[in-house]
Order: structure tokens, then C-alpha cells, then sequence
């Protein structure tokens, strides 16, 4: 596919805000705006959190979300959507309805579940309204490793494990899935080149999406940062693979320029890629 001609590249983010700016929609502004796209956001949960993780979370009225969504999309419009923090099931349902009523094609579903100190993100009864609803209109879903297992069922050590994880996934109605290998390290590097490898499935074939390995606790954000990446480069006017290895670029160097601004996990430097191509 070819990219656009105009030089206007919409990008909507449904997700929640993060009080310390290194994840959510703060995450998904600096993305989206570091490769040239134009950000609107749609908010479906305020936090409280810092470097240290998660401390008190307040859902967004799932008719606020819609009213939100409509809000842009009746005005705006959107190139590509991508989610990320739903919280409950009321925000999953109203945002896949939304997505069907505005027939939006590059959707981008980051199923965020759990925070990285074991805030849960996503209530359970959303899981199955998640899977049911928002993988189906979905044209990629992008789970890291433990996410991964949740939904699937499999315990994944290898990408093997990965690869048939994939496939149950797949089975649940998106068009792609994206299984993000960044918790297992270096460790599925069979070249020992220290790569971090992420799984691409089409439903047909498999694609093995490398990169640097960079040994960092600075990685809070990341999940956000590269599906809306994806977002960003397919309102671009690329196609899913080119996109999911743009992102990952992107990615990779704002996982180099990150920094630590608070006690804990620190978060990615986005503009310190800007010089992407």
C-alpha cells in the first residue's frame, strides 16, 4: 500500500490517563505527534500513579466514552484507531459499537490487563466483552507475553509456545495478531545475536519482528508506545507488517534515549527519536 498523499494523518487514542506521563494517553500524544500524525483522544479512565506504579484508578462513564467518540468522529474523523486501557466491560461494549457505526478499519487493540505492579487494568467480565466484541472489528491485536497467556490459555516460554498462542487468538476474530516478546528478553534469541523477538501472525504465515535488546528498567509505557506506532503508520498508508517494523524502530530508539524522571520504572523518551525517518 502506498502512503497518503495528505499530510494529515488523524490518529484517535481510546485510553486511560496516566498522572505520571509515561504511559496511556500521554504516551499515545507523544507517539503519535513524534511521527508526524495528528492526535485526538478519547479518555476512559483518570489515574493516580507515578514511577512507582498504580495507585487509584477512576472509570470514565461508558456513555461519556461514546459522547467523546462521537464528538470526534462526527468532526474529525480518524485515519486509525488504537485502544488501550478499556477498564470495564460497559467502555469495551460502547467501544466496539462505536467502531462498527463509524466503520473504522485500521483499529489497533492493545489489551491492557494488569499494571507493572499488579494493578489490574481491565475488570474481568471485560475480558470476554474484550475478546468477543473488540477482537473481531480489530485489524490488529498486540498482547505482551503474559497477556498473551491470559487470553490464550498457553504458557509461553518459547516462541513456538508464542506461535500457538497466535493461533488461539487469531481463532477469537482479528484479522492479525502481535505477540510482543519483550518480557522474555533475549532469551527467545536462537542466534544469540541479543535480539528481543516479537510474533506477527496473519492467519496464514508467521513473521519473527526483531530487534536491539537494550537492558533498561526504563521501560514503562512501552506497550502504548508501539501500538500507537502501528496506528500512526498505518494512517500513514502502510501496510500492517511495514508498519509493525516501523514502530518497532521507533520503539527500540525511544527505549535508548529513555530516562528515569521519579523512583521507580522509568518510561520511553519519544521525541528522543524524532529523527526517525
Amino acid at each position: 500500500m502506498k502512503k497518503q498523499k495528505s499530510s494529515l494523518y488523524k490518529v484517535l487514542t481510546i485510553a486511560g490517563s496516566d498522572s505520571g506521563g509515561g504511559a496511556g494517553i500521554q504516551a499515545d500524544i507523544k507517539t503519535i505527534t513524534a511521527l508526524g500524525g495528528y492526535a485526538t483522544t478519547v479518555i476512559t479512565a483518570l489515574t493516580a500513579q507515578n514511577t512507582l506504579g498504580v495507585q487509584s484508578i477512576l472509570d470514565v462513564p461508558a456513555s461519556f466514552v461514546a459522547q467523546q467518540i462521537d464528538a470526534i468522529m462526527t468532526d474529525i474523523g480518524t485515519d486509525a484507531v488504537k485502544t488501550g486501557m478499556l477498564m470495564n466491560k460497559g467502555i469495551v461494549d460502547v467501544v466496539g459499537l462505536k467502531i462498527k457505526e463509524y466503520n473504522i478499519k485500521r483499529v489497533v487493540v492493545d489489551p491492557v490487563m494488569i499494571s507493572k505492579n499488579e494493578k489490574r487494568l481491565l475488570s474481568a467480565d471485560a475480558v470476554n466483552a474484550l475478546t468477543s466484541k473488540l477482537f473481531p472489528v480489530s485489524l490488529v491485536v498486540t498482547p505482551n507475553i503474559p497477556e498473551a497467556e491470559y487470553i490464550s490459555g498457553i504458557k509461553i516460554k518459547t516462541p513456538s509456545d508464542a506461535e500457538k498462542a497466535a493461533k488461539c487468538i487469531h481463532r477469537l476474530g482479528p484479522s492479525c495478531v502481535l505477540i510482543k516478546g519483550g518480557h522474555a528478553g533475549k532469551s527467545w534469541d536462537m542466534k544469540n545475536e541479543g535480539s528481543v523477538i516479537d510474533v506477527l501472525y496473519d492467519g496464514k504465515s508467521f513473521e519473527y519482528i526483531e530487534s536491539e535488546y537494550i537492558p533498561t528498567k526504563n521501560t514503562h509505557g512501552t506497550g502504548c508506545t508501539y501500538a500507537s506506532a502501528i496506528a500512526t503508520c498505518l494512517a500513514k498508508g502502510f501496510g500492517l507488517k511495514e508498519s509493525v517494523v516501523q514502530a518497532k524502530k521507533f520503539v527500540t530508539l525511544s527505549i535508548r534515549k529513555s530516562f528515569n524522571p521519579g523512583k521507580g520504572y522509568g518510561t520511553l523518551d519519544q521525541f528522543g527519536a524524532i529523527q526517525f525517518p
